[in-house]
C-alpha cells in the first residue's frame, strides 16, 4: 500500500482518496495502526472542529500512531485541519491542545472590510501561495510555481514559532498567514490540493514519483 489516509471520523477522506487514484497511488482509508505504519506515506486530512478532532484521535489511539509514523522518517502529509492538528494548540471554541509535533498556535481570522471589499470568515476561495525564503526544490512543491492558486476553506490559520519551516504564505484581506510548512519528513498545507485542479495534483504526483515509485 502506497498511502494510508488516516480515518478519525472527520470529513474530506474520500476526495483525498480520489486524488490518489487520479495519479495512480494505491491508498486505503483506515484507522488501523498496522496499516498506517506499513504504508509508504500517511496523510492526515480533515475538516471540522479542532477539539472534536483531537478527541477522536485520542479515543482511537491514532495520536500515538501518528507519533510513531513521524518517528519512522517516512513522509507524513497534513491537509487543512490535518495541518492545524500538528500544532501545540488552537483557540477554536476555547483553548485545545494539539499533537505538538509543530511548535506554534492556531489562530482565528477576523472578518473585516477593506474599502468596498468584504473578507468574510471562513475564507472559501481560490488564493495564491507565495514563496518564502525557503526553497521548494526539496519539497512536494518542486513542480509548482510561486503564485499558484490553490483552493482554501477555513476559518483558522497556523502561526509556527519557527518561521524557517514555512514554505508558503498567503494573504487574505489584511492578514498574511502561513499556508504550508515542511519540518523534516512532515509536509502540511492549509489549502486542499485535491480540490485545486492539476496544479494541486502536482503534490500527489510528487508523492508518487518521490516516495512510491
Amino acid at each position: 500500500m502506497d498511502v494510508a489516509i488516516i480515518d478519525y471520523k472527520m470529513s474530506n477522506l474520500f476526495s483525498v482518496q480520489a486524488a490518489c487514484e487520479n495519479v495512480e497511488l494505491s491508498s486505503t482509508i483506515t484507522s488501523d495502526k498496522n496499516e498506517i505504519l506499513d504504508a509508504k506515506v500517511a496523510i492526515l486530512p480533515g475538516g471540522g472542529a479542532f477539539g472534536v478532532a483531537m478527541k477522536y484521535l485520542s479515543d482511537l489511539k491514532l495520536d500515538d500512531t501518528i507519533f510513531q509514523f513521524v518517528d519512522s522518517g517516512k513522509p507524513f502529509v497534513g491537509i487543512c485541519l490535518g495541518l492545524q492538528l500538528l500544532f501545540d494548540s488552537s483557540e477554536e471554541f476555547g483553548d485545545y491542545s494539539g499533537l505538538g509535533l509543530i511548535k506554534g498556535k492556531v489562530k482565528k481570522f477576523k472578518s473585516h472590510s477593506d474599502n468596498s471589499t468584504k473578507y468574510p470568515v471562513p475564507q472559501i476561495s481560490w488564493n495564491k501561495i507565495n514563496k518564502t525564503n525557503v526553497s521548494w526544490d526539496d519539497s512536494l512543491f518542486h513542480n509548482n510555481t510561486n503564485g499558484d492558486f490553490m483552493y482554501f476553506v477555513h476559518s483558522f490559520y497556523v502561526k509556527p514559532k519557527d518561521e524557517s519551516i514555512i514554505l508558503s504564505k498567503t494573504t487574505y484581506g489584511n492578514t498574511e498567514y502561513c499556508s504550508s510548512i515542511q519540518q523534516n519528513n512532515i509536509f502540511a498545507c492549509q489549502f486542499h490540493p485535491e480540490k485545486s485542479g492539476e496544479i494541486g495534483l502536482n503534490i500527489y504526483k510528487n508523492l508518487k514519483k518521490d516516495y512510491c515509485s
